[in-house]
């Protein structure tokens, strides 16, 4: 099925542009936090609204589902190309839900309504694509080999726009697990402003686990792909959104039979353990529910792995201070696990205990900083002086691997650029003509080096899921720049 993808005022604003890069101040961090949620609006498909602000984006996509009679308008392409991929676009939703959930009363008023704006304009997609359960999930539109051999705007898109599907019985639990928790994250998100969407999202959420649980099995053929982690992810998030004691009985049960002890060090849009440990550990820190103590036991140890000081520190360091692992699309790791350091945090302040890294005692304080360095480092102070959102500040990559960006917009140049015709930008050494506002990239190699080339995909390349659990790191520092 789907393959990996490769993988205030005017004024004010003129002046913010001239002030040096430093990012103490309550300003960035709230500047960065808008560009980093005004980054999804140049993601969408589907028919753009009046209020779009990307607007050297417009219409696409909009025969999507026709093939298969069913309306699959609207949802993300999650990097560069113009697939939708409903794995990564769920994962970017639970954590776009999560930063809200979480960070949301950080967040100026106009910044909340934004972020539920991005969460909805991907839960409104990801309920079509569950719109034929039981029996039926929807987990991509367009065929990822033509996409990938054309260089296209999505708006001139004539490549195949193939629905994929999995039924039951096939497995499909990896992405339906996914979907639940998505669904069940964002109707958490929603409830205390649109209540009757956040129950048909509750609902519906429950009906997606329900698919993933009896159809067990990745639906990937890619090896790397597991479904274990997705399923115990999902029935946390419907355990966090109903208090249903199923879903207790169902990860307390399962722990071992579902791998949760596999790769405790690993969170992403294809391995959920480090995330779900930290989940879960928040009802073992605040509702005393000690039955989940092997989760914050796991939690406590992907924790400590992260701090310098600690014994068990193994994470690797680019020498300017980024967390690296290899294999391209580094940034995608320094944000979740920022994230994850943030919520952590604020799991042992609420409950006023202390991490015990073997012989040291790491406090909430110290998690905060290590997130504040990875933040840091993202918007400019790094070795390069780069700030990697592009949009931020006066230096940032100019030719990112992105087809509407790198191509003159409908707007601009209305004549139709067919799939080969796009090449001439894609191998120009020019800037990218369209600014995609917010846009986190791929980021340096384990030197700190990066070369701003737009074929370097590994490096210079955007992804929802990069971004979206940015919004709720920079959600936290906006209200809070110099954490103690």
């Amino acid at each position: 099925m789907m393959p990996l993808h490769l993988i205030i005022k005017p004024v004010l604003v003129l002046i913010l542009l001239k002030l040096p890069l430093h990012h103490s101040s309550y300003l960035e961090y709230t500047q960065a936090l808008a560009k980093s949620i005004q980054f999804f609006e140049g993601q969408r498909s589907g028919f753009l609204p009046n209020d779009q602000r990307t607007n050297w984006r417009a219409n696409s996509g909009l025969g999507d589902g026709s093939e298969v009679n069913l309306d699959l308008t609207g949802g993300y392409y999650d990097a560069g190309d113009n697939v939708k991929f409903g794995f990564p676009m769920a994962f970017t939703t639970t954590m776009l839900a999560w930063s809200v959930i979480e960070f949301g009363d950080s967040m100026p008023g106009g910044e909340m309504r934004n972020a539920l704006v991005a969460v909805r304009w991907a839960t409104d997609y990801l309920l079509k694509t569950v719109s034929q359960l039981p029996d039926r999930i929807f987990v991509q539109v367009g065929d990822p080999h033509s996409d990938h051999n054309c260089w296209e705007r999505p708006e001139d898109m004539d490549t195949a726009r193939t629905v994929y599907t999995v039924d039951a019985p096939n497995p499909a639990s990896d992405v339906a697990g996914e979907t639940a928790a998505a669904l069940a994250a964002s109707s958490m998100a929603f409830r205390s402003s649109d209540s009757g969407y956040s129950q048909t999202l509750l609902r519906i959420a429950v009906k997606a686990f329900e698919f993933a649980d009896s159809n067990r099995g990745a639906y990937s053929d890619n090896s790397n792909i597991r479904d274990g982690d997705e399923l115990l992810w999902g029935a946390a998030w419907l355990r966090r959104a109903t208090q249903d004691d199923s879903y207790l009985n169902y990860i307390q049960n399962n722990r071992k039979t579902l791998g949760a002890d596999d790769n405790i060090n690993e969170f992403g849009w294809d391995n959920k353990h480090a995330g779900l440990n930290v989940l879960v550990s928040k009802e073992v820190l605040e509702s005393k529910t000690y039955s989940l103590q092997s989760y914050k036991s796991s939690a406590d140890s992907f924790m400590c792995t992260l701090v310098p000081e600690s014994d068990s520190s193994h994470i690797e360091y680019t020498p300017g201070g980024l967390i690296y692992r290899p294999g391209g699309s580094n940034l995608q790791h320094a944000t979740t696990i920022s994230f994850l350091l943030l919520a952590y945090a604020n799991y042992l302040d609420r409950s006023s205990q202390p991490l015990n890294c073997g012989g040291i005692t790491v406090g909430p304080s110290q998690l905060r900083r290590l997130a504040k360095k990875q933040v840091d480092y993202i918007l400019g102070e790094n070795p390069k002086g780069l700030s990697y959102m592009v949009g931020y500040s006066n230096y940032y990559p100019q030719r990112i691997h992105h087809r509407g960006s790198s191509i003159p917009s409908i707007k601009d140049h209305p004549q139709f650029i067919a799939c080969k015709e796009g090449s001439i930008y894609f191998n120009s050494s020019d800037p990218n003509p369209n600014v995609l506002v917010g846009a986190v990239v791929g980021g340096p190699g384990e030197d700190d080096a990066y070369g701003d080339d737009r074929a370097d995909f590994r490096q210079s390349e955007p992804t929802t899921y990069i971004n979206a659990p940015f919004v709720g790191v920079l959600a936290y520092f906006a209200a809070n720049p110099n954490p103690s």
